[in-house]
């Protein structure tokens, strides 16, 4: 199930691999471009004829009631409720301790500067629906834009056949703290939150994950909104020494290539023995799990090992391919952790699995994937701040520099910023 590659030839063709599961695809853009226009140009009306058509669904109230909410909660298992409450305060915790802070330089020779931290006043989250209903999104995407100070979190999910909204997207979205929520998925709703229709007030920014309709959508949107990132389809990397358990390592794989044919599993170990221990275990394990078929298939596209002379070749290649998901399944995690470059987000020793982030422990689960961890972060605070800076010279200050000022504008030609400057000095 895992296919075996050689060290000497791993760099490039595992990189290609992984960075080659997903192609344009034009037709698709042409489609999403038309639901965008349709939307922008006819607003409501056009999120109601594609909810139909693609949801089968009518709507006539978009934005989901008080009362719906109240029903959601007592739908849903009262221990749910307590896990996810316990989640929303791991993440919370974790989240407060990245929030920057305004600065202030003063000088004495009459200049001071700094710098502002400011909120986005409006963000727009999308929630996937029906079968692919993930509460854990919810709060990864919305506590940080509450820690963040963000005023206003509206999210949009599909409705069900019911016409209504999942029971656990709607209690994860009260816990996380949305107020404002909407009936509409697909490119149709990515449309609304950008440009904004009767029922929707635009926003200023849109995250959240989704299929490759929302996806092609939030990427033709960029510029006019900012978004979070055009996520590829799921990956995970263990590097896995000698004392690893194959039965855990087996597991953690699975974990990954359960949520779609596209993921990319990959093993990273110094012992060949323990790489047929593992092929094993996921042949007995693999029998016992719900969605075997998708994990077979992933596994047959993108399944791979790779048997390392040692534990610095596992960190070198780790870092080349930038996985999205990182465990160091090793005696010593600490140690190889200082070496990692290139991770999404990284769990450290045998008891640490990927699930335990992607649910509870704190850190965002919303990473960059297809080898993009080499210059993108996680989802975090930060995403949902801007920063502004301010200037202020006296006029002593402005004589004193205005010659250095006047001079690297002319020298690019700039006559107008030159004069600028040259109209404020005082002559003695």
């Amino acid at each position: 199930m895992l296919r075996l590659f050689e060290i000497s030839k791993s760099n490039e063709e595992v990189i290609n691999i992984i960075k080659n599961r997903e192609e344009e695809n034009l037709d698709l853009v042409d489609t999403v471009s038309k639901i965008l226009k349709d939307v922008k140009d006819n607003k409501d009306k056009a999120l109601r004829k594609y909810t139909e058509a693609f949801d089968k669904v009518k709507v006539k109230d978009l934005r989901v009631s008080e009362n719906e909410i109240k029903k959601a909660f007592k739908s849903v298992e009262e221990d749910f409720i307590e896990a996810l409450k316990r989640a929303a305060e791991n993440i919370e915790k974790f989240h407060e301790k990245q929030k920057s802070k305004d600065y202030i330089i003063s000088e004495e020779d009459g200049t001071y500067m700094g710098q502002r931290v400011l909120p986005l006043e409006r963000v727009g989250v999308y929630v996937p629906g029906g079968t692919a209903a993930y509460p854990s999104s919810v709060l990864m995407n919305v506590i940080p834009a509450k820690v963040a100070g963000v005023k206003e979190i509206v999210m949009v999910t599909p409705p069900s056949k019911a016409g209504g909204i999942n029971p656990y997207i709607a209690v994860a979205a009260k816990i996380a703290g949305v107020k404002e929520i909407y009936k509409v998925g697909g490119a149709q709703a990515i449309a609304a939150l950008a440009y904004g229709t009767e029922s929707i007030e635009r926003v200023d920014k849109i995250v959240g994950p989704g299929n490759t309709y929302v996806a092609t959508a939030k990427k033709l949107v960029f510029g006019k909104v900012d978004i979070d990132m055009i996520a590829g389809p799921s990956e995970i990397l263990i590097i896995a020494d000698d004392k690893a358990d194959a039965k855990y390592v087996a597991a953690d794989l699975m974990s990954q290539a359960e949520h779609d044919k596209l993921a990319a599993s990959i093993l990273l170990t110094t012992s060949v023995e323990k790489y047929k221990e593992v092929v094993k275990e996921l042949k007995k394990q693999v029998e016992e799990l719900e969605r075997k078929a998708i994990i077979k298939e992933a596994f047959k596209n993108y399944g791979m090992a790779i048997i390392c002379p040692n534990l610095e070749k596992c960190k070198e290649l780790s870092n080349i391919i930038a996985p999205e998901h990182l465990e160091l399944m090793v005696e010593n995690p600490m140690e190889l952790l200082g070496k990692v470059k290139n991770a999404g987000s990284v769990f450290l020793g045998y008891y640490s699995p990927e699930p335990v982030g992607d649910y509870f422990g704190g850190p965002n689960h919303v990473l960059p994937t297809s080898g993009t961890a080499r210059f993108f972060s996680a989802l975090s605070v930060d995403s949902f701040v801007k920063k502004s800076s301010f200037i202020y010279y006296s006029k002593e200050a402005i004589n004193r520099e205005a010659d250095k000022i006047i001079l690297l504008a002319e020298k690019e030609g700039l006559t107008a910023h030159a004069n600028s400057v040259k109209v404020r000095v005082i002559k003695e």
